[in-house]
């Protein structure tokens, strides 16, 4: 494959990941905005956000395996598809309710983004090669969230919370015009088989009869879940209790997507020479210590830098382990490469989406903290770290080939 050919991939098929985490942060600076417009509370404004990663966890678990039968093509550009409508749906909602329903559809619709670019990934590369390739989606599912809301910030400042789904719409149609130009069909009919799994149920047994693959799905799910704690619970403490404004907010956001960007590209780099699992045994633990340093720092009254150093260093954790856990499920599992990604995308998003909203409900009376949403992500992390060694066992994974 030539260089400007492969460039051309990682561009359209990262702009492709992208839409998935744009779809579900891009308003989450709105989220006071549509607390006081609905006239409701946190909570139900939380569920808007919890509905959205449901319904992307339950469109991901129909695209994945459906890719593998018919081809990339096709659920892509019909998923895309739903994406836009759905969200021009949203931008129009009269009420919460309706608007809930269509960020579920918005989800699903940006399902077939993430699960087909790394599909078709894995459709050109194995090996070290692989996680080269991973780990530049990567970089964009671990930067997208935390970019999104900053653009989100910039956006409030120049139109209402509904033009926010708007520019979601044309992001959508832009992505689909360029799947439909520019993505060949990377799995031709005689691949579109497993080891003789042919049904749906098969694919997903051969999948998830990998010890590995299951631990890595758990630590996975964790780091994501931790992740969005941070990220649902963050417009409610930076804004309300430390004072931010939206475009503040948004720089925050920013600077912590440099430690994302970091781990992601250290990842590649050590996962290669050193293997994917041993990477996540430092990355683990990482999660672990950042969050209770949180923790640690809001009891003893240490104020905003309190939380947001430690912060920064949870937010690199999660940029190490998203890439090692794609390496280590998708090698493993090339010719169902489209179930395999639909059941990781499906649990991070299915489990963040239970997890998440738990800091609002802990916090239901005092208000957010720091600490309420620290425990969550510490939470996470130990299971994450269990998950490691209990089940995946990094000493049993072989080295990825060259």
């Amino acid at each position: 494959m030539s260089t400007r050919r492969r460039v051309l991939y990682i561009v359209l098929l990262g702009a492709l990941t992208a839409l998935g985490p744009f779809t579900i942060d891009l308003y989450l600076p709105a989220f006071p905005i549509l607390e006081d417009d609905f006239q409701t509370s946190a909570a139900m404004i939380q569920l808007t956000l919890t509905g959205t990663m449901l319904g992307f966890a339950l469109g991901q678990l129909i695209v994945g395996p459906l890719s593998d039968k018919v081809g990339r093509r096709v659920p892509l550009l019909a998923v895309t598809a739903l994406h836009v409508v759905a969200s021009a749906a949203a931008a129009y909602a009269p009420d919460l309710l309706l608007l809930g329903i269509a960020r579920v559809l918005m989800g699903a619709g940006a399902a077939a983004g993430g699960v087909v670019a790394a599909a078709v990934v894995r459709d050109l590369f194995g090996g070290r090669r692989l996680v080269q390739m991973l780990s530049r989606l990567a970089l964009v599912s671990g930067v997208a969230p935390i970019v999104a809301p900053l653009f989100g910030s910039w956006l409030l400042g120049v139109m209402p919370w509904r033009g926010l789904f708007l520019v979601l719409a044309l992001y959508g149609v832009v992505m689909l015009i360029g799947a439909a130009v520019y993505i060949p069909e990377t799995l031709p009919p005689a691949r579109r088989r497993d080891r003789g799994a042919t049904t749906v149920w098969e694919r997903y047994r051969s999948v998830l009869g990998d010890r590995v693959f299951i631990g890595v799905l758990i630590i996975g799910g964790m780091a994501f879940s931790g992740l969005f704690s941070y990220l649902s619970a963050s417009s409610f403490l930076f804004q309300q209790s430390f004072g931010f404004d939206a475009q503040q907010y948004g720089l925050l956001f920013a600077a912590n997507s440099v430690g994302v960007v970091l781990g992601v590209q250290l990842a590649s780099r050590l996962a290669a020479r050193y293997g994917p699992q041993w990477v996540l045994a430092y990355s683990t633990a990482a999660l672990v210590i950042a969050s209770a340093a949180i923790i640690v720092a809001d009891q003893l009254g240490l104020g905003l830098w309190g939380t947001v150093i430690p912060l920064f260093f949870f937010m690199t954790a999660c940029g190490f382990t998203t890439p090692c856990v794609q390496v280590l499920a998708l090698d493993r599992h090339g010719n169902a490469a489209g179930t395999a990604q639909s059941i990781i995308g499906a649990t991070n998003f299915g489990v963040a989406a239970v997890i998440s909203p738990l800091v609002g409900l802990i916090a239901e009376d005092d208000g957010i903290t720091a600490t309420t949403m620290a425990v969550v992500m510490v939470g996470c992390g130990v299971v994450a770290v269990v998950a490691l060694w209990a089940v995946v066992r990094p000493r049993t994974v072989a080295q990825l080939a060259p």
